[in-house]
């Protein structure tokens, strides 16, 4: 019974969704609202398996992180590592500490006890402002009948609340995972679920984790978040294929922030140049004849960049709209 009444409020909450036209039928598609001002409350839209990219643009006067950049990021972009303050696109700056970053995915990182790598500057005396929510965590479990898993084989996803919600019906959809209510996160408490030592994987920019009870990363303290070392995962984790299931679902239907309506595709390259993406280097020795075939390589590429590969471009479409029709709860 429990079971069935969070299948039936999760398709209540997607009822407040964005509507996507499909081969001429209608779909929801999951959306969190990221206020951005508190003068006239505009706001930017993350959606669920979104693409991202586009605009990035500062925050405004009379928010707590006025004058951050935000925005920008691309799925692509979305893996970090094991190492907290990893999966950041742009704007890290001093490694040892998340404090002061910009948000390119439009939400905040996760914080942790003791303050550590001063997390606490998202801290929850901002939850009612944090885009998403609170932070929860919500357990991932499945059953023999799907995956070859182990009794005990269970993993949480970390991150606010909103992105928590719609993910469980992907999580539900594609891993056969039983459906779960998120329950609100202290890290503080000794008595946690989950532990800064537990994370598995982070995602977008430290704001999302994959965690496990049954690992124990003893290098997750490190103040480094460029720190590629950590505790090997143990075999049973690793090799799960229930776990690769809820990473792939994560990686690719995670709500990000979208580009802003009517952005063009020069706007997204003068962006690109802006925020380092792309690095022009010119010469004024260089031979008259090497810049024209430079020239006409970068065109190329430019053009590549706006329009991309016509049949991937079709394809990813495709499998997108796919991917939205097979998550629609009659």
């Amino acid at each position: 019974m429990y079971t069935l009444w969070v299948v039936f409020t999760l398709q209540a909450l997607l009822l407040s969704s964005a509507f996507v036209n499909a081969g001429g039928m209608t779909f929801t598609k999951p959306q969190i609202r990221v206020t951005t001002t508190f003068s006239d409350f505009d706001a930017r839209i993350m959606d669920h398996w979104g693409e991202g990219g586009g605009k990035w643009a500062k925050v405004s006067p009379r928010h707590p992180f006025a004058g951050r950049t935000f925005g920008g990021a691309k799925r692509e972009e979305i893996r970090g590592t094991r190492a907290f303050g990893s999966g950041y696109p742009y704007g890290t700056g001093n490694h040892s500490t998340i404090a002061r970053r910009p948000f390119p995915f439009g939400v905040w990182p996760l914080y942790w006890d003791q303050n550590f790598m001063n997390a606490d500057e998202y801290g929850p005396h901002y939850d009612v402002v944090r885009p998403g929510g609170f932070i929860a965590y919500i357990p991932l479990r499945t059953t023999k009948a799907h995956f070859n898993v182990t009794d005990d084989e269970v993993y949480y996803a970390v991150g606010d609340r909103e992105s928590l919600l719609p993910l469980m019906v992907s999580y539900v959809t594609w891993c056969h995972v039983t459906p779960a209510w998120p329950s609100r996160l202290n890290p503080s408490l000794p008595s946690a679920t989950i532990k800064l030592e537990n994370v598995v994987q982070y995602f977008r920019g430290s704001s999302f984790a994959l965690a496990s009870p049954g690992y124990n990363n003893t290098f997750a303290r490190t103040t480094n978040s460029e720190m590629k070392e950590s505790t090997p995962l143990p075999g049973f984790i690793e090799y799960s294929p229930f776990r690769k299931c809820v990473d792939s679902v994560t990686e690719n239907a995670l709500a990000i922030m979208n580009t802003i309506p009517g952005e063009t595709g020069v706007d997204r390259f003068v962006d690109a140049l802006a925020l380092g993406n792309v690095v022009v280097v010119g010469s004024m020795v260089i031979a008259l004849g090497m810049i024209g075939a430079l020239l006409l390589q970068m065109r190329k590429r430019f053009q590549l960049y706006l329009y991309g590969d016509p049949l991937l471009v079709q394809q990813a479409r495709q499998n997108r709209q796919a991917e939205i029709q097979y998550e629609r709860y009659p």
